[in-house]
């Protein structure tokens, strides 16, 4: 089925884009999707900002290499997000999830055995590795033809309140249609998240893009079109990334895992 093929094709772009503008035409397309998601009584709580002004693109991207920078050098990072890193191939294959360490930005693999340790974060510091990846973070936002923001409504997205969560799933399924388009228009997509990690750095890209009191910036993301010689992933059911469907699959009640698709009879395989 070919609309298959496009969910399993689905990625997200760690790498550099070309500098090519991306349309109007394929921005229309993109917000036109986004704008055709559901939501909890056709509330449509998302507004969204494209931006492609190179001036502002390269202060975001400013802000998220430096946030890099920051929280790789005070050890936040790696201490936030311990659990999902995996440091040997039989790891990944039994948890089948998170990332692999020989994955990670070549700067860091020197570092696989200490990275969670005192001494290796000083090591790291020493060698300037958080600058390095925070550049390597600023080059690839700032070589991004177009940023979208994300926005709420905050008279439907008030924390506490079950609008709260209807409107953070309406904006999911919105970005979802937006990253599935991506792959038809020969696009990547990847969020940018580091501005996130440190305190204060969201707010300044708050002012920076001009965002009312009435609406919450919940994401950043850079998109552009894929360089020519961009190849999507071919389908591999025997990816150890991805959990097995008798891991997050249930049948009637949660002490019944569905193992019946574990192997080649796994949903969207060639043979549905």
């Amino acid at each position: 089925m070919e609309f298959l093929d496009v969910v399993r094709r689905r990625k997200t772009t760690n790498g550099p884009f070309r500098p090519d503008a991306v349309s109007r035409e394929h921005q229309r397309l993109l917000m036109e999707v986004a704008g055709r998601a559901p939501s909890q009584l056709n509330s449509q709580p998302w507004r969204f900002l494209l931006v492609d002004d190179r001036a502002v693109i390269e202060r975001i991207a400013g802000i998220s290499g430096e946030s890099m920078t920051e929280a790789m050098s005070n050890g936040t990072f790696f201490e936030r997000y311990k659990p999902y890193f995996r440091f040997s191939a039989d790891e990944m294959r039994q948890k089948r999830s998170g990332m692999l360490f020989d994955k990670l930005p070549a700067a860091l693999r020197p570092f696989t055995k200490q990275v969670f340790t005192p001494r290796g974060q000083k090591l790291m510091n020493t060698f300037r590795v958080p600058q390095t990846l925070g550049e390597e973070n600023r080059a690839l936002v700032a070589g991004s033809p177009l940023l979208i923001g994300v926005m709420l409504d905050r008279a439907e997205y008030r924390p506490g309140e079950l609008s709260s969560f209807y409107s953070v799933f309406s904006m999911g399924a919105a970005m979802e249609n937006i990253w599935l388009t991506t792959v038809e228009l020969g696009m990547g997509i990847q969020f940018v998240s580091f501005p996130m990690e440190v305190p204060g750095r969201w707010a300044q890209i708050e002012e920076l893009l001009g965002v009312p009191d009435d609406l919450e910036l919940m994401a950043v993301y850079r998109l552009g079109y894929l360089p020519h010689d961009a190849k999507r992933p071919a389908i591999d059911w025997s990816s150890h990334e991805r959990k097995l469907p008798s891991q997050y699959v249930f049948r009637n009640t949660c002490a019944t895992p569905e193992t019946d698709w574990d192997e080649d009879g796994t949903p969207g395989s060639p043979s549905l």
